[in-house]
């Protein structure tokens, strides 16, 4: 028995391991060519537009000659993930927080080219080279620290969560709103509404934020994408100064 009979078959095709079984021509059709297909499909038609006889046809096959290469939709979405991650920029860094911060908005710049990522399902931890790539570049900037491995795993899977859930939700936003109307006029229109229905007594919280300033602070051509990089810095630099305290509780 060698060690690639303890490695599943999937993960052999995840990290492109050759398969000694396979003798003689190369074959016509190879995972490379069907997970750069697909993610094309996924990039023009997003990830609800992929499938198996769709990829097929593009390739000039039958959707079996895929099965052949991809063990199954669930495993090619694996593929296409982590292909479409490419491999993470250069962070070498010795401050922790701006290193966390620019893998982070790096990151994020990924899912916003694609953001049919954010709906691929989470079928397990990440497993495939770029994935780990991402991983190594995240703790790599860790290691600075004190923390200890369960902290560094959990930091960096709460800072990609939070990264996946601000473009998946940045987007939804955008396809709910009226034709032609930016955030910053969708804001003060929702402001301005629910200042009228919230009542004090019930909400008396909630009442006085729709009645600050707050939705009525950004000019009507404020571009989105500024206000999408002020919202997600907020939410990033809350999460890095809980970071910073348990550096310092690791530190102590």
């Amino acid at each position: 028995m060698t060690s690639e009979d303890f490695v599943p078959a999937a993960l052999r095709r995840l990290w492109r391991m050759p398969d000694s079984s396979r003798l003689g021509r190369p074959a016509a059709l190879d995972v490379d060519l069907v997970v750069t297909a697909a993610v094309e499909i996924a990039d023009r038609d997003g990830l609800g537009g992929v499938t198996i006889p769709k990829v097929a046809k593009s390739l000039g096959f039958t959707g079996m000659s895929l099965y052949r290469h991809v063990g199954s939709k669930d495993e090619l979405l694996t593929l296409m993930a982590d292909a479409a991650a490419g491999t993470p920029p250069d962070l070498d860094t010795d401050d922790w927080r701006e290193g966390l911060r620019t893998w982070a908005f790096a990151l994020r710049a990924v899912f916003r080219r694609r953001p049919w990522l954010t709906r691929v399902p989470a079928s397990g931890p990440p497993s495939g080279p770029n994935q780990i790539a991402w991983m190594e570049a995240a703790l790599a900037i860790m290691s600075r620290t004190r923390l200890d491995w369960a902290h560094k795993v959990g930091i960096l899977t709460l800072i990609n969560g939070y990264v996946v859930q601000s473009v998946r939700q940045y987007s939804e936003l955008a396809e709910g709103r009226a034709e032609g109307q930016g955030q910053a006029d969708a804001e003060r229109d929702y402001g301005r509404a629910l200042v009228r229905l919230v009542d004090s007594e019930h909400f008396p919280e909630t009442a006085r934020l729709f009645s600050s300033a707050l939705f009525e602070a950004l000019p009507s051509d404020t571009p989105d994408a500024t206000i999408a990089d002020m919202d997600f810095s907020l939410g990033l630099e809350v999460i890095l100064d809980g970071v910073a305290v348990r550096i310092e509780r690791s530190s102590s």
